[in-house]
């Protein structure tokens, strides 16, 4: 299992989220043998430094990243329930300039994107992607909720994306949550209709990855389930999608 690395992955610092204290998830990390590890908690870098040091002193790479709101429309626009959900997009530092940039994007979305959350835009994006990975994201993506529309609409926001980070800089992330399984498991009917939409989300985007990776070769990352799940099981990643 040494070569799969978990590239989303939430803190104590991802406030009412995560669940993993830095020192006991690194030392979890290097109990299963990986190389190294992402974190990316919500809208912030709190826990940046602390894993970092955690990190090197255990031998394993750290991968500072973040879990970025993204606006629907600019960062400064503050209107209503319109402009109170932004999309997540999980983004990753491959050098020094992006952590630079990470740095920079954050600091915009608390100082000047907050509204409900700290939020960039696709602007802020373009203009500070160098050194930068980008991934997908969760059920909270843009790409994700477009798959509710069509596939040619999702096409379209994974090939925006691929042009604002560049190529090879843009992958679709598939997180490796076992919601059908859990349906034979759940008693309760309100958890069971949360499951079954959840699952649906989910054959969604396995499918629009099938048809789009070959297609408009994006890659398929395989991440990535949330890492606060690590101390309960171990999944297997899935097979990259050429």
């Amino acid at each position: 299992m040494s070569k799969f690395v978990h590239l989303h992955g939430h803190s104590e610092y991802s406030l009412l989220d995560g669940l993993s204290k830095i020192p006991q998830l690194v030392k979890t990390v290097k109990s299963l043998g990986m190389e190294a590890v992402a974190i990316t908690d919500h809208g912030a870098m709190y826990g940046a430094i602390e894993f970092y040091k955690a990190c090197r002193e255990a031998g394993i790479k750290p991968i500072i990243g973040a879990e970025m709101y993204v606006a629907k429309r600019s960062h400064k626009d503050k209107e209503g329930k319109l402009d109170s959900e932004p999309y997540h997009l999980t983004v990753l530092a491959k050098n020094y300039q992006g952590y630079l940039n990470l740095m920079k994007l954050i600091t915009i979305a608390q100082v000047e994107g907050y509204y409900y959350r700290p939020r960039v835009d696709k602007k802020l994006l373009q203009e500070f992607h160098e050194g930068l990975i980008a991934l997908s994201g969760c059920p909270g993506g843009e790409f994700i909720r477009s798959l509710d529309d069509n596939l040619e609409k999702a096409s379209k926001i994974a090939e925006e994306y691929l042009q604002i980070f560049g190529e090879g800089n843009f992958y679709l992330e598939l997180q490796s949550h076992p919601y059908e399984q859990s349906l034979d498991e759940a008693s309760d009917e309100k958890v069971k209709k949360d499951l079954q939409e959840i699952a649906g989300i989910q054959k969604l985007t396995r499918e629009a990855i099938k048809e789009l990776s070959p297609e408009k070769q994006v890659e398929v990352y395989n991440a990535i389930f949330e890492f606060m799940y690590i101390l309960q099981s171990t999944y297997l990643p899935f097979n990259v999608l050429k």
